[in-house]
């Protein structure tokens, strides 16, 4: 299985819609990058990820607004709390993913 890092930061090809709901992000989040949705603050989903060998070693937290159309700068934020290196590349493992 390849590690959602490593998926994130190799390349691929292919076109990538500009438009995505918080929805789509979170629940791609959550079921293909392996973060779990904790908690939901307002219109806000809440994702926590942990590094497989413990928290200790590496943890990241992302918020990621519920809205029907993410922002490209909110979702270029949301890719940054990831640990994503390409926004590109994390755009199109959304659109893969969704």
């Amino acid at each position: 299985m390849v590690s959602f890092l490593t998926y994130l930061n190799s390349s691929a090809n292919g076109i990538v819609t500009r438009d995505f709901s918080g929805y789509d992000v979170a629940k791609v989040l959550a079921n293909a990058g392996n973060f779990r949705w904790v908690n939901t603050q307002g219109d806000h989903a809440i994702l926590k990820w942990e590094h497989p060998d413990g928290p200790d070693v590496e943890k990241r937290t992302v918020s990621v607004p519920l809205h029907d159309r993410v922002r490209t700068g909110t979702l270029r934020g949301s890719a940054e709390d990831t640990g994503a290196k390409d926004f590109d590349e994390f755009r199109k493992w959304i659109d893969r993913n969704r």
